[in-house]
């Protein structure tokens, strides 16, 4: 049985929990983390999702994702999820999402990571995890147009590889106050 922390709507936890596959009280939420891998040549890490997975079966994804448990702040998570899902071990101390999208009661840490892996030193999670690949930004499109990936909207990928070549950047419109 695993349990998830609630929040307020300001991401004050709440102390009061659920649990998975239960359906979420209205008015409370909940942290999921997303973690986008990208390596040197600017393609994203994906994952292809079990046959047998409930929920976006045999669709691919993003690098890694999952929910917060009961205790988990958003970096142990995404520490616990890359862990778990790839066999990556990584820090995230002092690492921020990159983004936080608030979609259906949750609070969506998206982290963005640059890092060369090498594939076939990846341990897939079996209950999780049948395939990875490397993807560019016009294959993970043509893969949502095909209804093989995830259907994300275009526009967070586009946004999540623009992040990913552009972080800590200002436009010159910023240096103009």
């Amino acid at each position: 049985m695993e349990l998830w922390d609630l929040y307020t709507a300001d991401r004050e936890k709440t102390g009061k929990t659920m649990v998975r596959g239960e359906k979420q009280p209205s008015g409370f939420y909940r942290i999921v983390v997303h973690i986008c891998i990208f390596n040197d040549m600017g393609e994203m890490l994906i994952q292809q999702r079990q046959p047998f997975k409930s929920g976006w079966s045999n669709m691919w994804d993003v690098s890694v994702g999952g929910s917060a448990v009961s205790g988990d702040n958003s970096r142990r998570a995404a520490e616990r999820e890359l862990c778990e899902e790839l066999g990556l071990e990584l820090s995230f101390d002092g690492i921020d999402p990159a983004l936080t999208v608030n979609v259906d009661g949750c609070f969506d840490d998206i982290y963005i990571i640059t890092k060369n892996v090498d594939l076939s030193e990846l341990s897939l999670q079996y209950e999780e995890v049948q395939a990875v690949k490397w993807a560019d930004i016009d294959e993970i499109l043509s893969m949502i147009d095909a209804g093989v990936f995830i259907p994300y909207d275009k526009s967070l990928i586009e946004l999540l590889f623009f992040m990913s070549e552009h972080r800590g950047v200002r436009t010159r419109k910023d240096g103009e106050r």
